[in-house]
């Protein structure tokens, strides 16, 4: 008889720990990056139009992630810096128009992730990469009543191994600090 009332127990556990997908809302999501400029300084910009989604289970902390970044919303603050970074000596927007970040969620400790492993496909070409989680919260929305996530992760990667080495020669160090600040609601 006690094995009976706990299957009701055990289904109400079962169906709150399942996966929840999530859209990202391209209006609080916004890659950025820093670059250096010859040693003299960093350049920073941002990808104004990104799309994806988040699979997570927050009772476990396991999940996946997918960014897809339009390049041609590139924005460094400077309108003759974007045109040249679309243009065909650098990101080449006309053949390689998006990147794309695909992991899955590492590290857990406490059903909270600390890290994000995977792939970052940037000029057509993919290469490993980790970004650490620094902050991750889910919450009802306060408008929709809708569940959403926000979280803030980082990492880094060498440009010149996506064939990107505009500047090498003339000193440019070719590390790029990634950010990617996402927000995200459930599907209905």
């Amino acid at each position: 008889m006690k094995s009976l009332l706990l299957i009701p127990a055990l289904m109400a556990i079962a169906a709150h720990a399942a996966p929840v997908t999530y859209d990202i809302d391209p209006t609080h999501t916004f890659p950025s990056f820093e670059a250096d400029h010859m040693g003299l300084s960093y350049w920073r910009g941002k990808l104004n139009r990104n799309a994806g989604t988040i699979v997570y289970d927050k009772a476990t902390g396991a999940g996946t992630v997918e960014v897809k970044m339009d390049l041609a919303s590139i924005d460094f603050g400077l309108d003759a810096m974007n045109a040249w970074a679309v243009g065909k000596d650098f990101f080449n927007v006309e053949k390689h128009p998006q990147a794309t970040f695909k992991g899955r969620f590492d590290g857990i400790k406490a059903g909270m992730p600390s890290q994000v492993v995977g792939e970052l496909t940037l000029n057509g070409v993919t290469q490993p990469i980790t970004l650490t989680v620094h902050q991750l919260k889910c919450m009802p929305h306060p408008m929709n009543k809708r569940d959403f996530c926000g979280a803030d992760a980082s990492g880094s990667f060498q440009r010149d191994a996506f064939g990107l080495s505009a500047g090498k020669d003339w000193g440019f160090k070719m590390a790029v600090n990634l950010r990617i600040q996402v927000e995200a609601v459930a599907r209905e």
